[in-house]
């Protein structure tokens, strides 16, 4: 064991998984060399770059861990082996890196979940090199366990004994609510200081500019359908001077950039394809939305698609527009909604599927008109951070509710709240009627969120809240 020294003037931050999907991490590093200027380690998987700032800060240093894999067509009867060497194989990697490959910090910083086995590894590591140990909980690991084995599996249970254990171990924590403060506090015996998730400074409203410049950028992305053809598909993208002049936003004439008023709304949705975000809810509501509409237009059912999309494409204003849901991310079930997308026949509502750049989401974010959030939370005590970042672009969300998102989203304030696909669906109508200058109660939550975005950022938060547990952890380490 090594000897207890003096400061050594770092830290290291441990993701047991993709560092470029971490972004709360992200920013812990860039606090950590900006605010208390340490050298600061990532530990973590590769896979998605990080955002710009992380990887060009000269006091951050990316350590990248290899994803366990095993050789494909392993016989049934050999999985569940499988299951069990492979955390033993990240515990071995994991203390590789962490005691032998970085040099020895003041405090770990480790992202829960997943629990098993960093919790562990950090908790060797740390009695090892005599650093602190800092738990950031994010949600609970035995709850998304269970969404798949069940609460009553004795894996599960097996999981929450080790999550609980070693949590407690930890010289500090923090935590994303204050419903996960108050669980950690009765139920666990963890004491933990409420961290919100705060956007950092590049989450903010796009300019006209950099919305055409996105728009241009994405274009040809934008115009190809998921289907055979959809209501923003139809466009031919010209390209004049070998620039696009016009996209489906906006148009550039000389030097003046301008927003067409038959643009479509530009609806953002940003989802990891999991289980605990139910994407049909949004899909059914999509369908709604057409149907409704179609009704309220009392347009003729034996009216072409086609026929109405050309009209559309001419520049004819509805009272309703056409919807461009953009989603984005990865993740398992994304092929399966896809196909599903693939499959609806809708005359003014269409979707498409991305991954952006660290740098492009957010300016994508800015340029949107409204936000989605799927998210329901295994555990019922986290907030997505995904509507944290929408209101950081100053973009009003409409989001699942559960039992404490509204210590995020306000409701009639910056965003609206739904439990079903109709609802949804109502709140689109209302929202969207008279769109893109009649429209005030967007235009009322967009004020809100705007209003949210200019107060509260996550230099300040973690700053007040972030920066002195984690000195008093380093300080009495040193003890």
């Amino acid at each position: 064991m090594a000897a207890k020294g003096g400061k050594r003037g770092r830290a290291c931050v441990v993701v047991l998984g993709d560092i470029g999907r971490s972004p709360r991490m992200q920013y812990h590093a860039l606090s950590l060399a900006r605010q208390v200027s340490l050298e600061v380690d990532i530990v973590a998987y590769g896979g998605s770059e990080p955002h710009s700032a992380v990887l060009e800060h000269q006091s951050i240093h990316i350590h990248k861990m290899q994803w366990p894999t095993f050789p494909r067509g392993v016989p049934s009867i050999l999985k569940p082996l499988a299951l069990l060497i492979k955390p033993v194989i990240q515990v071995l990697v994991l203390l590789w890196f962490l005691c032998i490959k970085i040099p020895a910090p003041d405090v770990f910083l480790v992202q829960n979940p997943p629990s098993v086995p960093t919790l562990v590894a950090v908790k060797w590591a740390s009695w090892l090199r005599r650093s602190a140990f800092i738990v950031d909980w994010h949600n609970f690991g035995y709850t998304l366990l269970a969404l798949s084995l069940g609460r009553s599996s004795r894996f599960v249970a097996i999981y929450r004994w080790f999550e609980r254990h070693f949590g407690k171990m930890a010289d500090g924590s923090l935590c994303v609510t204050r419903a996960m403060q108050h669980e950690l506090a009765q139920n666990w015996g963890i004491k933990a200081t409420v961290l919100y998730d705060q956007p950092p400074e590049f989450f903010r409203p796009a300019s006209l500019e950099e919305k055409h410049k996105l728009f241009c950028r994405l274009d040809k992305s934008l115009r190809k359908p998921l289907g055979v053809q959809d209501c923003t598909s139809t466009g031919t993208g010209e390209m004049l001077n070998k620039d696009i002049n016009e996209t489906l936003f906006t148009t550039l004439v000389g030097t003046d950039i301008t927003s067409k008023l038959d643009r479509p709304a530009l609806i953002v949705s940003s989802t990891s394809w999991t289980p605990d975000e139910d994407f049909g809810i949004l899909l059914e509501a999509a369908v709604m939305y057409d149907r409704r509409v179609a009704a309220i237009l009392n347009e003729d059912d034996s009216i072409q698609e086609e026929a109405l999309w050309k009209e559309m494409q001419s520049g004819k204003q509805y009272l309703y527009p056409r919807l461009l849901f953009i989603i984005t991310g990865k993740g398992p079930e994304k092929e399966k909604y896809e196909e599903k997308i693939s499959r609806l026949h809708l005359k003014r509502v269409a979707f498409r599927t991305m991954w952006l750049s660290a740098e492009d989401y957010p300016l994508l974010l800015g340029s949107a008109d409204l936000g989605v959030c799927l998210h329901t939370s295994s555990s019922g005590l986290d907030l997505p951070m995904k509507v944290v970042d929408m209101f950081g672009c100053g973009l009003p969300v409409c989001a699942v509710s559960y039992s404490c998102i509204k210590e995020l989203v306000q409701v009639e304030k910056n965003g609206l709240l739904f439990s079903s696909s109709s609802e949804l669906a109502d709140e689109l109508l209302m929202l969207f009627k008279g769109f893109p200058d009649a429209c005030d109660s967007l235009k009322g939550l967009r004020n809100g969120a705007l209003e949210m975005c200019s107060s509260r950022r996550w230099a300040t938060e973690w700053e007040e809240h972030a920066k002195a547990l984690i000195l008093e952890v380093i300080s009495k380490n040193l003890d």
